[in-house]
């Protein structure tokens, strides 16, 4: 996932004649500061193609679709701006004959009561209506500001330019995600199975390779080579002082250099792996680390070759830029309705957890260790590499997205919660998490035949995520509140 890159948006300002054409320069001023406020790029006509820069006529509207469908792979959404009432046709025609199939964000500005003369009045209000009338009938999906009319210098427009810039993240980072997927799933776990095909109706696209091709390259490479010392020094870097051995840590530092070079000459964004137990049964290292480093870089990595599972955090990430991770939905917190416990074993970004900066009260910093089940059997020599420890406490949002191979569609279920402090003496990695009306969703994930898996990111973006997979990507979406 590429954070570097500013969200670009076409914009769009709206005129009609008999209104004051001159709202249009200073809103164009406005709506400009305000996305340069916000850190947003943008692509408009200038004040020399049209009046003021606004649209108004086929003429101006062609303008416009032409510039746009010029930039269009800078643009990742459109913003419609009325500082009057604006021509709906001029704005449905630009955005169509464009032909981008990006989000739009519409927005109106407000009348003031002392300045309600032919001079001065917008109808904005009115005009606004009438823009999102024809843009349904156009067919072109549309998302709205918080407030119907809103001034761009309120801190409500500030926030709706947050969520629109992270819902096109969204639409455009899962229309073109390429997913890696390291061996083959569990004997044992069928819940992890996905429709491919399904998927790469979506633009989401798996490249498959075979868990011993993987090894075969790690072995092939000497602890002297470059990029192993590169990622040996990387994995000393992400966790100082992890008392993992030589020889462990040069197989890991292979394995990791191994599956960087994969991903880049695939151009691949995130990964699911069949991390148990071929890997330490024929390799000798868990591969929890390096996927706990790939998701805290925001190149997610799943367990257990969950597909969908690792676009749930991919898409979580989009949404919030932070790190995202993969857990089951795996106890019942004591007697608390209301309360369960995350847990996996662990391959969880180091971002995520308490660590020794964070201990106060939360109990042992994350560490790494002999994966406290398999080394019972292949050894602690074998087994280094998963972290334990507890999960940060504060607000989560949760997803899952699921391939329905039965009515052959796409299905998905968020929510919000929290990871409370409270601490549970058991291995591998967990949180405490608290969750309004938590035995309604466990109904609802049941009943509809859901996975165990879940991702969960800390942030509050089940709003983005909602408008983006329900609008823009037309899947069957359940909002737990």
């Amino acid at each position: 996932m590429k954070t570097e890159n500013q969200i670009t948006f076409g914009v769009v300002i709206g005129n009609r004649g008999f209104f004051p054409a001159h709202l249009c320069e200073s809103g164009r001023k406005e709506i400009l500061a305000a996305l340069k406020q916000a850190g947003i790029n943008f692509v408009t006509l200038g004040l020399e193609d049209t009046t003021y820069g606004s649209i108004e006529s086929i003429e101006d509207a062609r303008k416009c679709a032409n510039l746009f469908a010029t930039n269009r792979e800078k643009i990742d959404g459109i913003l419609v701006t009325l500082p009057n009432f604006g021509d709906e046709r001029a704005v449905a025609n630009a955005i169509r004959w464009s032909g981008l199939s990006v989000p739009v964000l519409v927005h109106a500005f407000p009348d003031t009561s002392e300045k309600m003369t032919v001079a001065d009045r917008r109808d904005s209000f009115c005009g606004k209506i009438s823009v999102c009338n024809n843009l349904r009938q156009y067919g072109i999906r549309y998302s709205l500001t918080a407030e119907h009319v809103v001034a761009p210098q309120n801190d409500s427009f500030q926030h709706d330019l947050e969520t629109f810039a992270a819902i096109c993240r969204v639409y455009k980072g899962l229309k073109s995600l390429r997913v890696g997927m390291i061996g083959a799933r569990p004997a044992a776990f069928n819940t992890v199975r996905f429709n491919e095909v399904l998927l790469e109706n979506e633009g989401i696209s798996v490249e498959p390779i075979d868990l011993s091709e993987i090894i075969h390259r790690a072995n092939q490479l000497g602890s002297d080579d470059q990029i192993v010392k590169n990622k040996f020094e990387q994995i000393q870097v992400y966790w100082p002082n992890n008392a993992i051995p030589q020889e462990p840590l040069n197989r890991m530092a292979k394995l990791g250099a191994v599956i960087d070079s994969w991903m880049a000459a695939n151009e691949l964004s995130a990964t699911a792996i069949q991390c148990w137990t071929a890997i330490e049964e024929i390799y000798g290292v868990v591969p929890c680390t390096l996927m706990s480093m790939m998701s805290d870089g925001l190149f997610p990595s799943a367990c257990e070759t969950d597909v969908p599972g690792v676009i749930s955090m991919y898409a979580l990430g989009l949404a919030s830029q932070k790190a995202s991770a993969i857990v089951d939905w795996n106890n019942n917190y004591n007697t608390s309705s209301s309360k369960c416990v995350g847990f996996h074993c662990s391959n969880f970004a180091k971002s995520l957890m308490v660590t020794s900066a964070e201990m106060s009260e939360s109990g042992t910093a994350a560490h790494i260790i002999p994966h406290d089940i398999l080394s019972g059997g292949l050894g602690d020599e074998n087994t280094w590499g998963a972290i334990v420890g507890k999960l940060k406490p504060g607000p989560f949002t949760y997803c899952r997205i699921s391939t329905d191979g039965l009515e052959g569609k796409m299905r998905t279920y968020l929510g919000e919660g929290r990871v409370t402090d409270e601490q549970i003496d058991t291995w591998g990695g967990y949180g405490v998490f608290e969750i309004p009306n938590m035995q309604a969703l466990m109904h609802y994930i049941c009943e509809n035949g859901f996975e165990h898996h879940v991702a969960i990111n800390p942030s509050n973006t089940s709003a983005v995520l909602r408008e983006a997979f329900t609008k823009y990507l037309g899947w069957e979406t359940y909002l737990h509140e």
